[in-house]
């Protein structure tokens, strides 16, 4: 979008330009007035009543039907002809959805800068004495699924500034993993945000308590539990339920150590008391590389007089009594006694 009268594009008046494609708008000038404003930190997305109330309808119709706007759908308009991009089909999800809709789920978390979560559907949250029209059930090729979930509890606290408006990321990771579609995606979920430091398990669990009829309530308190004890992964959050239902100690996880070659190391799970060292090895350690390095850091362990254990961690899931077995002998074998 560019100020109005220079031969360029702006909202009023956006150039056709080449089929299929949407250039981002370009920042407002000088002479540009508050529609122009509007529509620039909406990506362009504006709904039917905003360009109304500023063109008049006969104008917005016109736009519309000469094709350099777009029709969405009954009420939400993009002031330009081309496909959608990320940001602008989450505008039209929020406007879409109505007054107080804002980002949510996976869809929040991932706009917080949460890596790996599920880029479709498009999630969002409205007020529970809200109604939605059938209008999202209209919309077009290049726009995602959109999955209105209404709340009674959001408050300002679970909210944080951004455009469009979003719940903040430990309310966002809640809600993923409450509507997550398995245990392990949401586990997963909450595993993500707080590996990848963008909220913390104290966090979120600030929020869960504020949302006693949240899904998964006890299975996400539980996995919190395990973050704050260390656990980064799934698969150590796995390890953590094992030891738990087999009555083994807990062990220390992700604990700090130097190599040999003065390199830092970061253990999986850790007994001190006992000397004994449990890795938990996913796909990845299959690289010829990485399973050499393995190898050494193994052998450091042994050099040291530390016991190692190595689990894939489909055993440690699908075989846990077979795990819990080797762990015992171990344990045992380095002095503890059940009977402690």
């Amino acid at each position: 979008m560019s100020v109005r009268g220079r031969g360029s594009v702006g909202a009023r008046g956006a150039s056709v330009g080449v089929p299929g494609q949407w250039a981002r708008p370009e920042l407002p000038g000088e002479e540009a007035d508050e529609f122009d404003w509007l529509a620039f930190e909406q990506s362009g997305v504006v709904t039917s009543r905003q360009a109304a109330e500023s063109l008049g309808r006969a104008t917005v119709r016109g736009l519309v039907r000469s094709g350099r706007w777009r029709a969405i759908c009954h009420n939400v308009l993009l002031t330009g002809n081309g496909r959608l991009t990320r940001d602008q089909q989450l505008w039209v999800a929020v406007l879409a959805s109505g007054s107080d809709a804002v980002l949510a789920g996976a869809t929040a978390a991932a706009e917080a800068g949460v890596r790996g979560l599920r880029q479709e559907p498009l999630h969002v949250l409205i007020p529970a004495n809200r109604q939605v029209s059938g209008i999202l059930r209209r919309l077009p090729l290049d726009m995602p699924a959109v999955l209105v979930r209404r709340t009674t509890i959001l408050p300002e606290s679970h909210l944080q500034v951004g455009r469009p408006t979003r719940t903040s990321v430990a309310r966002a990771l809640a809600d993923a993993a409450g509507w997550a579609r398995s245990d392990d995606e949401a586990r997963t979920v909450l595993a993500a945000g707080c590996q990848q430091r963008r909220t913390t398990a104290g966090e979120i669990r600030g929020v869960v308590a504020e949302l006693p009829k949240l899904r998964r309530r006890p299975l996400i308190l539980r996995t919190l539990d395990g973050i704050e004890g260390g656990a980064q992964a799934l698969s150590e959050l796995d390890f953590v339920a094992l030891c738990r239902r087999f009555r083994l100690p807990l062990p220390e996880l992700q604990q700090r150590r130097v190599d040999a070659g003065g390199r830092v190391r970061y253990l999986d799970a850790y007994w001190r008391r006992w000397r004994l060292h449990v890795e938990i090895d996913g796909a990845h350690h299959m690289d010829a590389r990485r399973w050499a390095a393995d190898l050494r850091r193994q052998n450091d362990i042994w050099i040291a007089g530390d016991r190692i254990l190595r689990f894939p961690a489909w055993l440690v899931r699908s075989r846990p009594t077979e795990v819990a077995d080797q762990l015992r002998a171990a344990l045992v074998a380095g002095g503890w006694s059940a009977d402690r």
